[in-house]
């Protein structure tokens, strides 16, 4: 008892000095870590590595990793389009200064968007139940604005600007299919000089940028995410388009501007995301002047889905909870919808009827590919060595804790997507063209 009694204050007070020569040795290693130019070295090494790849190889990969991890500060990104085109590229996702949420509460985040996806794939057809979709609808403005804080760097990283998919001929690159998709939308909806139009759902403001850059018109953006409208209007001023695009923040379910607006309108692949779309679209029918046009691609179920084959409604909630949408419904709701908000409908077709004819490379292909430093990143390989990378980075506490996750997230979606366009029972690029009446 006696030794015991003597020994223990100064075990404590040895612990306690080695504690404070620990945090003291810290201190001084930040302290001198601070001083160090990073960020010339950084960029001195990615150029050497980008320019001398056959020299570099293998390791430069290594090489980004390690200096990652000791420059643990957030990166500042220039948003010209090339942020993510580096050897440090990856090391950027959800570690940049502009993000609105702090670091600390990414997995917050996902835990809290993945309560409302309770039972996903674990029990097919745990969320295609009336109160699980219910819940969704509910608490869409949250489910939405978590999703978009967690993916916007990945979608990015992985695919570019434009958010969505299009349907692609042989020998046409991905982005010129991109683009293609629309500039078409552009022209159908009759987007030009001395019009403005209203984008529903914008993202950054990708096809906002080329649409205007194609057609001359002017167009206002709304998106329920503050981080994409802090990006997207940094990326609309350093491409020069500020005078003609702009991102507010909002919600499409209750557009903030009065009545015969806008000349036309359009949504790329985002009302997929509403509650009630006769809500969403009789939104757009009153802020629409008379006779506009109001067209866009929608993510539905086609005629081939079949609700009682079960891998059919595994396909579809794998997609439903990798992307945020309270339930695809055929397009024929769509088509409903558009009626029901006072709409005419002219035209409604899938963009990608031909998706597996021999002229055409299938709309889902580019989540299988090819080997180039932008299309690796969206092959099953490439999204297993940025999911590596991830779990890397949140282990060393570079990337915020919840990477991990929302990396999974989009890796599971991607094999939904790909399964659901082989099987032709989903597509992504439901077309529709619609016009407000004179009267």
């Amino acid at each position: 008892m006696v030794l015991a009694k003597s020994t223990t204050p100064k075990v404590a007070v040895g612990q306690s000095y080695i504690h404070q020569a620990s945090l003291f040795s810290s201190s001084l290693i930040m302290d001198f870590v601070h001083k160090i130019p990073f960020d010339r070295y950084v960029h001195s090494a990615a150029k050497y590595a980008d320019e001398h790849v056959a020299v570099v190889g293998s390791v430069s990969a290594a090489a980004a990793v390690l200096t990652g991890f000791l420059l643990y500060r957030r990166f500042e990104l220039n948003r010209d389009g090339n942020d993510y085109d580096s050897s440090v590229g990856g090391l950027k996702l959800l570690n940049n200064a502009e993000h609105t949420i702090g670091r600390e509460k990414f997995e917050h985040t996902i835990n809290d968007y993945n309560t409302m996806f309770s039972g996903a794939r674990e029990t097919t057809g745990a969320i295609t139940s009336t109160e699980s979709v219910e819940e969704r609808k509910q608490k869409y403005a949250t489910m939405v604005d978590h999703f978009y804080n967690v993916v916007t760097d990945f979608y990015e990283y992985g695919w570019g600007q434009s958010f969505h998919f299009a349907p692609r001929w042989k020998n046409e690159t991905f982005m010129e299919s991109i683009k293609r998709a629309e500039h078409y939308l552009a022209a159908r909806i009759g987007l030009g000089e001395g019009k403005k139009a209203l984008d529903m759902g914008c993202g950054v403001g990708g096809p906002m940028r080329n649409m205007a850059i194609f057609s001359g018109g002017d167009i206002t953006g709304i998106t329920i995410n503050q981080y994409q409208v802090n990006i997207g209007n940094k990326y609309n001023e350093n491409a020069g388009l500020a005078d003609r695009c702009r991102i507010v923040q909002g919600d499409f379910q209750h557009l903030p501007w009065p009545d015969n607006h806008f000349d036309c309108i359009y949504e790329v692949e985002a009302t997929c995301h509403s509650p009630d779309r006769v809500q969403t679209f009789g939104g757009a029918f009153r802020v629409l002047k008379p006779g506009g046009y109001f067209g866009g691609y929608e993510w539905i179920m086609t005629d081939k889905y079949d609700a009682n084959n079960p891998r059919h409604v595994q396909c579809k909630e794998g997609i439903e909870v990798g992307n945020a949408l309270p339930t695809l419904v055929h397009y024929t709701k769509v088509v409903e919808s558009l009626q029901k908000a006072g709409f005419e409908v002219i035209e409604f077709y899938d963009a990608n009827r031909g998706v597996h004819s021999p002229h055409q490379i299938p709309w889902y292909d580019t989540l299988d590919g090819k080997m180039s430093l932008s299309g690796f990143r969206m092959t099953r390989l490439g999204r297993s060595c940025t999911h590596a990378l991830v779990w890397l980075l949140e282990t060393l506490f570079i990337a915020p804790a919840g990477s991990t996750k929302i990396s999974a997230l989009l890796n599971a979606t991607a094999i939904d997507l790909v399964d659901g366009g082989r099987d032709e029972i989903f597509t992504p690029s439901f077309f529709f063209l619609a016009r407000k009446p004179l009267k």
